[in-house]
């Protein structure tokens, strides 16, 4: 459960403003059909989120603990100072216009596979899988934490982006990722919530 929880949150934090929240905005003022987006989004997630989970317990199971401990540790106060970099959507990641329900959720789910390809969420993802021993509390709870994000700024659209983008935003995600990074490097014990 511990891995689960944390998981969500470190990605909902981390997510608010970052490229793939402004591209559910955009997709949602262009296409105004939240559903194909939501599920886009869904099936991106979970395939990147587990890719990059998959790779994390990978390395974990091929370093030892005390290297984990550091390179998971400096990982993660390396992307609390990333966290403190506001993001911006690239031109590239803008979606072409479609009009059906499946042509919106194809762009939707290849749009956010590539926005996240190297982001900080699936850098997260990779690192909190390599933490933990379950790569699928990992994945559900990362998946889950961006759709805790993500589809607020789908179904509120620009309303919802612009309470979302303040300087305060990145830095509590960037000051999450610095406590687990010292809490992992410390090698302090998080208190366990019912698993």
């Amino acid at each position: 459960m511990q891995a689960f929880l944390v998981s969500l949150g470190v990605v909902a934090i981390s997510e608010i403003g970052d490229k793939t929240q402004l591209l559910a905005l955009m997709l949602a003022a262009r296409f105004r059909k939240p559903i194909p987006i939501i599920l886009g989004i869904i099936v991106a997630t979970v395939f990147n989120h587990a890719l990059a989970g998959a790779v994390g317990s990978w390395v974990a199971a091929q370093a030892g603990p005390e290297i984990m401990r550091w390179v998971l540790g400096l990982l993660f106060i390396g992307m609390g100072a990333w966290a403190l970099i506001p993001d911006k959507l690239d031109e590239d990641d803008k979606p072409k216009d479609a009009s059906t329900t499946m042509q919106i959720f194809t762009v939707t789910t290849v749009a956010f596979f590539l926005a996240e390809i190297g982001d900080k969420t699936q850098i997260a993802t990779a690192a909190l899988a390599a933490r933990f021993d379950s790569i699928v509390a990992v994945v559900l709870g990362t998946t889950l934490g961006m759709l805790v994000a993500d589809v607020p700024a789908v179904l509120f659209g620009n309303v919802a982006g612009e309470r979302a983008r303040g300087a305060w935003v990145r830095y509590i995600a960037a000051g999450l990722f610095i406590l687990i990074g010292l809490v992992t490097i410390l090698a302090v014990d998080l208190p366990s919530f019912g698993g």
